[in-house]
C-alpha cells in the first residue's frame, strides 16, 4: 500500500477486524520530546480510498504531532470482512480505534461521508474527540434526500450484477480514472499515475468490494442534518467549491445548524472533494491555520469549565 515516506504501517484490532494504520517511523523524525496531541487522518469513501488521499498532508504535522492515518475496515491494507457494512460497523470500529490509540482525546480530520460518521462519534463519544476539521462533510441523505433511492445504487441491489459491475466497472485503472476526474478533483490535470495506481491497489484488494459496494448502493447513507445540531465538539468545516454531489449550498445549510461548535466555515476555490490530493500545500496551511483556532477554543472553553 502506498505510504508517505519516514512513516511505517501499523495496525490495532478491533472486533470486527485488524485496521491498518501510518504512524512516523521514530527513527525518521527524530524530536526533543514526544508529542502529546494526537492528529488521526480519516480518508472518506469511494473506490479503492484508503490513508493515501492524506498522505501529501500528514508529514507536515509529525514534528509537532503525533499523527495516526487509518485505513478504514474493509479499505487500503485493513482487513476485509466480507459482510454488508452499516454506519454502526464503521462507528464501532472508529471509536474502538481511538480507544486504543489516543484514549486522552485527539483531533479528527476526516472527509466526505466518513466526516459526516465523526460527527455522529463526537456526539456519543466527546471524551476522545478534542475538536474536528471536516472536509465537505455530508451523509448523503441530507435534509430529506434518499440517496439510496438513485439509479446506480437500485442496480447495485441486484445480487451478482453488482460484483461484475464492481470487477468490471469500478475496480479499473479507467474506473478510478473517472472516479478520480468526475467526483474528486475540479483539475484533473492535477491526477498522477501514482495517485490512480494507490486506488487501483486498495480497490484491487481480496474483498474490497463489499465495502464499496455498501457504500455505492446507500447503505451508509444518512441525514446529518438530524446531528450537527447536537455536535459539542470545537469544529472546523472545509468545503471545495467544485465539489461534486455537495454543492455549497449544502454546506452552507449544513453549518449554519450549530455556529456555536462549528467556528469556521472555510470554502477553498478551485478544488472538488479531497482538497488535500489536489492542492495538499494549500490543505495544510488551512489545517495549521484551523488547530491554532481549535487550539484557542479549547483553551477559552476550559478556562470557562474551571
Amino acid at each position: 500500500m502506498f505510504i508517505a515516506p519516514g512513516f511505517e504501517q501499523r495496525s490495532v484490532v478491533t472486533d470486527l477486524g485488524a485496521i491498518a494504520y501510518a504512524a512516523p517511523q521514530p527513527e525518521f523524525w527524530p524530536v526533543a520530546t514526544q508529542p502529546t496531541e494526537t492528529l488521526v487522518f480519516f480518508h472518506g469513501f469511494g473506490g479503492g480510498s484508503s490513508s493515501y488521499e492524506w498522505s501529501k498532508v500528514y508529514p507536515a504535522f509529525s514534528t509537532d504531532y503525533r499523527v495516526i492515518a487509518p485505513d478504514l475496515l474493509g479499505w487500503g491494507n485493513s482487513d476485509h470482512p466480507e459482510r454488508n457494512y452499516q454506519i454502526e460497523d464503521y462507528e464501532t470500529t472508529i471509536v474502538q480505534l481511538l480507544q486504543t490509540l489516543a484514549p486522552q482525546g485527539a483531533i479528527v480530520l476526516a472527509s466526505a461521508l466518513t466526516a459526516a460518521m465523526m460527527v455522529r462519534v463526537a456526539v456519543h463519544h466527546p471524551d476522545l474527540i478534542k475538536g474536528l476539521i471536516l472536509v465537505t462533510p455530508a451523509g448523503l441523505s441530507d435534509f430529506g434526500k434518499d440517496f439510496s433511492q438513485g439509479f446506480l445504487p437500485q442496480i447495485l441491489r441486484v445480487p451478482l450484477l453488482d460484483q461484475a459491475l464492481y470487477q468490471t466497472v469500478i475496480a479499473t485503472s479507467a474506473g478510478i480514472s473517472r472516479f478520480l476526474t468526475d467526483r474528486q478533483f475540479a483539475n484533473p490535470d492535477l491526477i498522477t499515475e501514482e495517485m490512480v495506481a494507490a486506488y487501483l491497489t486498495s480497490a484491487t484488494q481480496p474483498n474490497a468490494e463489499y465495502a464499496a459496494l455498501s457504500f455505492v448502493r446507500g447503505d451508509l447513507c444518512f441525514d446529518l442534518a438530524e446531528w450537527l445540531p447536537q455536535l459539542t465538539v470545537p469544529t472546523v468545516v472545509f468545503w471545495g467549491r467544485d465539489a461534486q454531489f455537495t454543492e455549497i449550498e449544502l454546506g452552507e445549510r449544513l453549518v449554519a445548524l450549530n455556529p456555536d461548535a462549528i467556528q469556521h466555515f472555510e470554502i477553498i476555490e478551485n478544488v472538488g472533494l479531497t482538497p488535500q490530493l489536489e492542492q495538499p500545500s494549500l490543505t495544510i496551511a488551512l489545517i495549521q491555520r484551523s488547530l491554532h483556532q481549535l487550539s484557542s477554543k479549547t483553551v477559552a472553553t476550559a478556562a470557562d469549565h474551571s
